[in-house]
C-alpha cells in the first residue's frame, strides 16, 4: 500500500447487512480502473475477532483485521453499516450492539471522516456522533432514530447527508450513491462520473437526492386512524379534502390535524399527497397508463398537479421516474 492511499475501514459484526459491507468497496475498487495515477483507496474489513462473520444474508465474511488493530491506525474513512430485526408483522427495527457502539466511538477518534450506510446511522447516533447534526437513514427506521435521539435532525428523504465530517446514507443501495459522493470529494466529479458509468448508475439521481420512496404505512395505534388510512386508500380517485376526512372520522378539522400529527407525525394534507404519489408511483412502474390516466386514477386530476407532487415528494418528474423504474413486461 502506498503512502498516498486512503485507508478505509468497514465495520463487520454478526447480522450486518451484506450489501452495506460489500457495496462501498466495489465503488472504491473501480477507482484504480478509471485513473492512471497510483493514488486510491485501501479498504479493509474490521471485526471484533478474526473469526468469520455471518451477515444478514447468511453469507459468511472474513475480516482483515480486528477492531483493536484498526484502532492503532490512522483511518481516512470509517464506514459503519447496520443491521435490523423484523417482527412477525414485518415491522423493521434497527439494532445497536453496545460492543459495536463502543468500538465505533473508539475508531471514530482515529478517522478523518465517518460515514454510515443505511441503518448504520443508528450506531453513529448511539455513539453520540450525530448529536446536533442533520442525518438520514432508511425511511423504515427514520421515526425510530428521531424518537430515540431527539437531538438529531432526522431527514428521511435524501439519499445521503453530509454534516461536517460525518456522512449518513439512506437505503441499502444508496451506499453506492454515498460512496460515489466520497470519491467525488476526494478525486473530483469527473472521476466519480466514470465510476458511475461502470456501475450503470447515475452519479446523482435525477433532479435531486430523494430516496424515491414515499412511506405511507407507519404503524397506527388506534382503530380510528387505521380506518382513516384504509378510507384514503379506497377513495384516492375522489376529490378528498381534509374536511371530508374530518367528517368521515366524526371530528373537527383541528382535531383531525392533531390526530394525524400524534399518530403519523404528519398533516392530513401531506398524508393525502403522499398516498397519491405512492399510488401513482406503483402505476408508473407497472402499467403503460398515460400521465393523464395516472393523474385521474390517483386523485391528482391534472398532469400538472401530478408533476408538482412528484417534484415535492421525490425530486423528480413522473416521466423520469417511469424511465428508471418501469417493470419489464
Amino acid at each position: 500500500m502506498s503512502s498516498v492511499e486512503r485507508f478505509i475501514v468497514v465495520l463487520l459484526f454478526d447480522g450486518v447487512d451484506l450489501l452495506d459491507v460489500t457495496g462501498p468497496p466495489e465503488v472504491f475498487a473501480l477507482l484504480r480502473r478509471e485513473t492512471d495515477d497510483a493514488t486510491g483507496y485501501h479498504v479493509v474489513l474490521a471485526a471484533e475477532t478474526m473469526d468469520p462473520v455471518t451477515t444478514s444474508a447468511g453469507v459468511r465474511v472474513l475480516p482483515d483485521l480486528t477492531f483493536r488493530e484498526a484502532a492503532t491506525r490512522a483511518i481516512d474513512t470509517l464506514m459503519v453499516p447496520g443491521s435490523v430485526e423484523v417482527d412477525d408483522q414485518r415491522r423493521v427495527r434497527a439494532l445497536t450492539d453496545p460492543t459495536v457502539v463502543r468500538w465505533v466511538q473508539t475508531l471514530a477518534g482515529r478517522a478523518r471522516r465517518i460515514a454510515s450506510v443505511c441503518v448504520g446511522a443508528h450506531l453513529l447516533a448511539a455513539a453520540g456522533l450525530l448529536d446536533g447534526k442533520r442525518a438520514t437513514t432508511h425511511w423504515s427506521t427514520a421515526r425510530q432514530l428521531a424518537a430515540e435521539h431527539p437531538s438529531i435532525e432526522v431527514d428521511a428523504d435524501p439519499i445521503f447527508i453530509r454534516d461536517q465530517d460525518v456522512w449518513t446514507g439512506a437505503g441499502i443501495t444508496a451506499c453506492l450513491d454515498l460512496s460515489l459522493a466520497l470519491v467525488a470529494e476526494d478525486f473530483g466529479e469527473a472521476v466519480a462520473l466514470r465510476i458511475a458509468r461502470q456501475l450503470v448508475m447515475y452519479l446523482k439521481r435525477p433532479s435531486g437526492q430523494s430516496q424515491f420512496s414515499v412511506p405511507i404505512e407507519p404503524v397506527s395505534t388506534t382503530r380510528r386512524m387505521d380506518e382513516l388510512r384504509h378510507h384514503v386508500s379506497r377513495h384516492l380517485a375522489d376529490r378528498l379534502t381534509v374536511a371530508d376526512l374530518a367528517e368521515h372520522a366524526h371530528v373537527s378539522e383541528r382535531q383531525l390535524t392533531r390526530i394525524f400529527k400524534t399518530e403519523l407525525g404528519t398533516t392530513p394534507a401531506a398524508y393525502l399527497e403522499s398516498a397519491r404519489v405512492e399510488a401513482a408511483r406503483n402505476r408508473l412502474e407497472s402499467t403503460d397508463d398515460t400521465l393523464e390516466r395516472v393523474a385521474t386514477a390517483c386523485g391528482f386530476h391534472t398532469t400538472d398537479t401530478l408533476i408538482r407532487a412528484f417534484r415535492r415528494k421525490l425530486d423528480t418528474t413522473p416521466t423520469e421516474y417511469r424511465n428508471r423504474f418501469r417493470h419489464s413486461a
